[in-house]
């Protein structure tokens, strides 16, 4: 091993407690140590992965989601593995779930809940109950944003209508960009047996997806809700002047 550190000069080299260190060999998170007679021995690559979890951590990832990608990824795999791996496993955005106690989701909703709105808001993902009266969303604006509605005075049905809805569809949207990189980036370069020089063209392709598809999907709903409201209002406006034309 060519570091040879005890677990105390580990916490140190990596800024984390033993303690820490302990509870992510426990979870299965870092391999045991190299042992020597009694004394267990940490290396680079303990130190690596140690490093990785922090800075996943930092970027929002929980505990379960990281060891899904350590459990897929051998100790010492290449730094664009590792990018990749974590590139498909990140967020798509930068919220934070959020936790409301259930008073707080009453008035979001304008007094309107019930046990079926809520079981309904769970199965749509919306809402995780925590229990002891307590609810995380998941997408803190998405509930925002349906609470604006209710405060127009649309009844919190219709909202959750008009939601699922949408969850459908961009599920479709979705799946039509995981697609296209499927299909065009992926599949040529397993083809191509997964060469290590290439590794870096598919990362960039996949970091560079999640802007474009957000701007594409934002500029396609604006280009199609334009059309959808002109459409829907267009002959709605005409009427009024038939009938003046009809009066005269």
């Amino acid at each position: 091993m060519k570091d040879r550190l005890t677990i105390e000069q580990l916490a140190g080299r990596v800024g984390m407690t033993v303690r820490n260190i302990r509870a992510h060999q426990t979870r299965g998170l870092l391999p045991p140590p190299g042992l020597e007679g009694r004394t267990g021995y940490y290396g680079a690559e303990h130190v690596a992965r140690l490093e990785l979890i922090k800075d996943m951590q930092s970027s929002g990832f929980n505990l379960n989601s990281i060891k899904k990608l350590l459990d897929r990824t051998p100790m010492g795999a290449g730094e664009d593995v590792l990018r990749f791996e974590r590139a498909v496993m990140a967020p798509w955005d930068s919220e934070r779930p959020m936790v409301f106690d259930a008073g707080e989701l009453i008035d979001l909703l304008g007094g309107e809940i019930d046990r079926g709105l809520v079981a309904r808001a769970i199965e749509l993902g919306l809402i995780v109950d925590l229990g002891d009266g307590r609810f995380e969303a998941p997408s803190p604006a998405l509930v925002r944003a349906g609470a604006q509605v209710v405060a127009m005075g649309i009844p919190a049905t219709r909202v959750l209508d008009t939601l699922e809805r949408l969850m459908v569809n961009t599920e479709g949207i979705a799946e039509a960009f995981v697609d296209l990189f499927l299909e065009d980036v992926w599949k040529p370069f397993e083809r191509d047996g997964s060469p290590e020089t290439a590794w870096s063209r598919v990362n960039n392709s996949l970091e560079q997806l999640r802007p474009i598809a957000s701007e594409v999907l934002l500029a396609a709903f604006h280009h199609t809700m334009g059309r959808a409201v002109e459409e829907a209002f267009g002959e709605r406006l005409k009427r009024p002047e038939r009938g003046v034309e009809e009066a005269g």
